[in-house]
């Protein structure tokens, strides 16, 4: 049987992630125009978000399709993006060029969520294996 918290959990995910999307979008625009956000900075931190985005949109469609038709291969790619996600959202954690407040929860809570739905997906790919 598809893993019901894990698709909650998604569904959840896909909700928070389009919150997290358009936050960091404004506080991009807020830090260049509050702080002297360098040119050479700027463009790549929004074209690293808007590959997140696509990321993200591609790994909760796939974890979604893998659990509910009990399919290892989507589930297990969904996994890897996840791991690329992650190494994304660690990067707005720790590596732009500016770190807010607001940038460090909304990371810290989207990593949480990658971490717990990253559990949820290796048991259930060990389910469906068995």
């Amino acid at each position: 049987l598809p893993s019901v918290p894990l698709q909650i959990l998604l569904y959840v995910n896909g909700i928070y992630y389009t919150f997290y999307f358009l936050a960091t979008l404004a506080m991009m625009v807020y830090k260049s125009q509050v702080f002297s956000y360098p040119d050479d900075f700027l463009a790549p931190d929004l074209t690293l978000l808007f590959v997140m985005a696509a990321l993200e949109a591609l790994r909760l469609q796939l974890g979604s399709k893998g659990n509910l038709t009990e399919e290892e291969a989507p589930l297990g790619l969904s996994l890897v993006l996840t791991v690329g996600s992650a190494l994304v959202s660690l990067y707005f954690l720790l590596w732009q060029t500016y770190v807010l407040r607001a940038d460090v929860l909304l990371n810290a809570l989207l990593l949480s969520t990658y971490g717990l739905e990253s559990v949820l997906k290796v048991m259930a790919i060990a389910a469906f294996v068995s």
